[in-house]
């Protein structure tokens, strides 16, 4: 038989962005729970909303499965004596086992026979494990940020006020806190404010929604989504969805309800991404566009209660979102009054990072590291490069940044605009921010390309410098992401730039600040992201022992690595790859780091050797040329067609010969096959 486990934590309203993370602990949790204590069960579904986090689990047995237990003892001669008599050492174990001598048994194993007890564990009710489950689970959902109350020394996102633990509809006893458990639940704060009992999962589902809660998340998103573009095309527009405020709204509210609101058409004379942000970041609110794509002066709110009269709620928030214009629009005014140039000085009183200088210190850097990628790339654009470059931070100092510090880089852009800069600093000077987040648009021009990949490594280089290394669980300065982005860009554009050499550069920059040894630092670095490169390959897909063979051979260009990566992914997943990788992983393994006398002809003593020395002459040449041409793929074929050569080699002659100067005449000829692989992959690496 089995029966359904419900359970509901109801709290004070918990942050939105904590919500998606604890419902994925409690499915996790639960799940490690049963299957470590053997107890089967069937889909696990999780609910979310502002007040509560649920978890309901089909299909769960009423009981652990009977368990036969078989424990080694001693080895036979250990217990029994010449005669067959049970020794000390067999009763001894015998009675630790809870089982009479004369159930022992011998089993025979790799080592000997050994006595063997075996025995029957009875499964525990289901009911009485979830008394230590639960409350481990509880306590075990991760936030954030998570807080203590009254004098309690429980911890949870926000205070709970209520839980229920159902087990085929019965109570599950959980304390928490000055909290015990039952069967009631509780409807919206506002609307429907009572308690009700529920008896399993649908039941709470059909009457949270008699409450005013609509507890299913999905079903809440889905429903928003249609109330807001309904609303939009009655307004005689249509919503600009956005995806994560989407996300972020289903998680504010229970009880969703649409109101349309205005704002003076005069604020449209503002930046469309300034309102944009102002509309979505601050106030959670959904813009709307005409069928021409230009934004209305519009605005759609999802309250969390149903108003007796809209109207109020939205001349309300109204008034909010006039106010932030107000603002936005007085200092649009003023920091027009300014050229964005003359604000760079300024620059000169704004710490960076305490041990890093000032702002205007780190433009300085990156303009030089921005300005060599740029002579590199597109020599023509270099002075466009230095004019974005030194224009790029220049809003920090501006009066709407400063209020609005999520428009940095978007003001700098429409400031350089407005002043009759080229459209490519323009550009630059909002790109060289890009990728804003993992998976993020990246910059589609070579100046803000330049821009962004020197501000970028000069971050991570200034920070490894002084000791602002990320750990496993914090990175303040976001240098993942940074590292990330460098790598992401020159694969987009097509650069052709060594990470060793960039990251020299810019620490050579640098120089005055670091706290750290300079080639400690690179070479932390440059391992920094090479790790990223390898999750990024892993993630998009392509073997993790593949692309640890390829960067434990040769980490320096990225878009070489991938080159090489995809070359030996295609390789891997032909048929005949086993034997091959299994070939040449044992030429690795003889001849470890390989020897360097050379190969002398004369001290062959069987044809397999010649073969083999001829062979790996003819293909030396032609993996060169496919190496130097990035041909990675024929450069692996020919490598590739050496295996038959080989497996003759081996054959054919034993490597380690009596003789030591034809045994180190063989370790040179395998030295040269190894060594053809030299800046491809370390085959070794590779799972055959």
């Amino acid at each position: 038989m089995s029966k359904e486990l419900f359970l509901e934590i109801g709290t004070e309203e918990i942050p939105a962005g904590f919500l998606p993370k604890a419902m994925a602990d409690m499915e996790a949790l639960i799940r490690k729970e049963f299957e470590t204590a053997r107890v089967d069960f069937g889909a696990i579904r999780t609910f979310a909303t502002p007040r509560r986090l649920a978890l309901a689990v089909s299909d769960v047995a009423e009981q652990q499965p009977t368990l036969r237990v078989k424990a080694m003892g001693p080895a036979k001669q250990h217990a029994f004596d010449a005669a067959g008599n049970p020794t000390k050492a067999a009763e001894g174990f015998a009675r630790g086992q809870g089982v009479a001598v004369s159930d022992l048994k011998l089993v025979a194993t790799d080592k000997g026979e050994y006595v063997c007890a075996e025995k029957e564990e009875s499964g525990r009710p289901t009911a009485e494990l979830l008394r230590d489950i639960l409350p481990r689970l509880v306590a075990g959902i991760s936030f954030k940020k998570s807080m203590r109350w009254k004098d309690l020394e429980v911890r949870f996102a926000r205070p709970v006020h209520w839980i229920v633990a159902l087990f085929g509809g019965e109570v599950v006893p959980l304390g928490f806190g000055e909290l015990t458990s039952g069967n009631a639940s509780r409807g919206h704060r506002f609307m429907a404010p009572q308690s009700f009992t529920v008896s399993g999962c649908d039941d709470w589902l059909k009457k949270c929604r008699d409450h005013f809660v609509m507890a299913d998340q999905v079903e809440r998103k889905t429903t928003i989504r249609r109330q807001v573009e309904e609303t939009a095309l009655a307004a005689g527009g249509r919503v600009s969805m956005d995806e994560a405020l989407l996300e972020e709204v289903t998680y504010l509210v229970e009880d969703p309800t649409p109101l349309c609101g205005t704002f003076e058409e005069r604020f449209l004379a503002l930046p469309r991404e300034l309102l944009v942000t102002t509309m979505r970041k601050n106030q959670r609110y959904f813009t709307v566009e005409g069928n021409d794509g230009r934004l209305l002066n519009k605005f759609i709110t999802v309250a969390n209660t149903r108003p007796v009269d809209p109207a109020v709620v939205i001349k309300g928030n109204g008034r909010v979102i006039r106010a932030r214009f107000s603002d936005a629009m007085f200092f649009w005014e003023e920091d027009r009054k300014t050229k964005l140039e003359t604000r760079l000085d300024a620059l000169k009183n704004v710490i960076y990072q305490a041990k890093l200088g000032t702002s205007f210190e780190k433009v300085e850097r990156f303009t030089v590291l921005a300005k060599g990628l740029a002579a590199r790339f597109e020599p023509a654009a270099v002075d466009l490069t230095v004019r974005a470059a030194r224009l790029a931070k220049c809003d920090l100092e501006t009066k709407m940044v400063y209020e609005f510090p999520e428009l940095q880089g978007i003001m700098g852009r429409e400031y350089a605009r407005l002043e009759g800069e080229p459209p490519r600093v323009v550009t630059a000077i909002f790109e060289h921010y890009l990728p804003v987040e993992a998976g993020g648009a990246l910059p589609q021009d070579n100046v803000g390309a330049f821009v962004s990949v020197a501000d970028k490594i000069d971050t991570v280089c200034g920070c490894f410098g002084v000791g602002l290394i990320p750990t496993g669980s914090a990175d303040p300065y976001a240098l993942r992401r940074s590292a990330i982005g460098i790598l992401n860009i020159l694969l987009e554009r097509g650069y052709r730039q060594s990470i060793p050499e960039l990251v020299e550069r810019s620490l050579e920059l640098l120089a005055a600040k670091l706290t750290r040894p300079r080639d400690q630092v690179q070479g932390e670095v440059v391992e920094f992201i090479r790790l990223r490169l390898v999750n990024m390959l892993t993630q998009r897909g392509f073997p993790t022992d593949v692309v640890e063979a390829v960067l434990a051979a040769r980490f320096d260009d990225p878009l070489d690595a991938v080159a090489r990566v995809e070359a030996l992914a295609t390789l891997k997943a032909k048929a005949g790859f086993e034997p091959l990788a299994v070939a040449f992983k044992r030429v690795g393994n003889i001849i470890k780091g390989g020897v360097d006398t050379p190969l002398r002809t004369e001290l062959f003593e069987a044809d397999c050797e010649r073969a083999l020395a001829d062979a790996v002459a003819q293909a030396r040449a032609a993996v060169a040329t496919a190496v130097a041409a990035g041909d990675y793929a024929a450069a692996l074929q020919t490598i590739a067609a050496l295996r038959v050569p080989v497996d003759a080699f081996f054959e054919g002659v034993m490597v380690m010969a009596e003789k030591p100067e034809v045994r180190t005449n063989r370790l040179a000829l395998l030295t040269e096959v190894g060594r053809l692989f030299d800046g491809i992959a370390d085959f070794a690496k590779i799972a055959a």
